[in-house]
């Protein structure tokens, strides 16, 4: 059936960006809104954000705030259940934050696993839950969630991070199944090295950035603003026959030898 105008029009939906403050996150929060997007942009903590939010409003976008952690089951629930009220139920989600911790995997804390898990793979499963209702409701949403080169591959010190990420691509799948008949797509985006607060230890190290740049085809880091257009075409009616799939954007790192 023919579009009437562009595909890639997002006015009149309200879109949740979890870990929107800086970085990948804010990069798609941006890119949502330039096309026509109500952003809500979340963060733990209210200072963090700020510059975030007055940035995308010097650029004359509105965005709104939700300030919470994703592994706090009630504090989202209470989160979404506000943007609803202030702007309507979320149609688009990307699932974003995320950290990170590097250890040998004999010496890895149990801490630090049951962070990287609450926040990476149990985060998206309980923000995506939250919204569901208002999605399946309406018939129509899109979530996105970022997994990442580790989802399919692998290197020392980031075992749970790979696991995590390894799980983000199996909830992509089995979500993309089960709600299909709701009109719901679920997708994810797989970044590659992209030069981020989070890979700063990594983009601080002049051998590993020397490796990122000599093993990657377009022989370089990606800038985050790259990732936008990708997010929005998973966020548009572009991509309403689209479902289930992980898409890969790492400047040809994964497929060359």
């Amino acid at each position: 059936m023919p579009y009437a105008g562009t595909p890639f029009d997002l006015s009149g939906h309200v879109a949740l960006v979890t870990g929107a403050y800086r970085g990948l996150g804010l990069a798609i929060a941006r890119g949502l809104a330039q096309a026509g997007a109500r952003v809500v942009l979340n963060a733990r903590r209210a200072e963090a954000l700020e510059p975030a939010l007055s940035a995308l409003d010097a650029e004359g976008f509105e965005p709104d705030s939700a300030l919470f952690d994703v592994t706090d089951a009630a504090a989202v629930q209470t989160a979404v259940g506000d943007i609803t009220r202030a702007h309507g139920p979320v149609s688009i989600l990307v699932n974003n934050a995320g950290i990170q911790r590097r250890h040998a995997f004999a010496d890895f804390p149990d801490a630090d696993w049951d962070a990287i898990m609450a926040t990476n793979l149990t985060g998206p499963y309980r923000v995506s839950k939250a919204v569901l209702p208002g999605m399946m409701a309406a018939r129509q949403g899109k979530i996105i969630h970022i997994a990442s080169l580790m989802s399919e591959l692998a290197r020392p010190t980031v075992v749970p991070y790979t696991a995590a990420k390894g799980g983000i691509r199996q909830l992509t799948r089995g979500m993309a199944v089960e709600l299909a008949p709701h009109n719901v797509q679920v997708n994810a985006i797989a970044p590659g090295y992209f030069a981020t607060e989070l890979n700063r230890a990594l983009l601080d190290n002049a051998e590993f950035d020397a490796w990122v740049k000599k093993r990657t085809p377009a022989g370089r880091w990606g800038d985050p603003a790259e990732i936008a257009g990708l997010a929005v075409f998973l966020s548009s009616r572009a991509a309403d026959y689209v479902t289930g799939q992980m898409i890969t954007i790492d400047g040809g790192m994964s497929v060359a030898l």
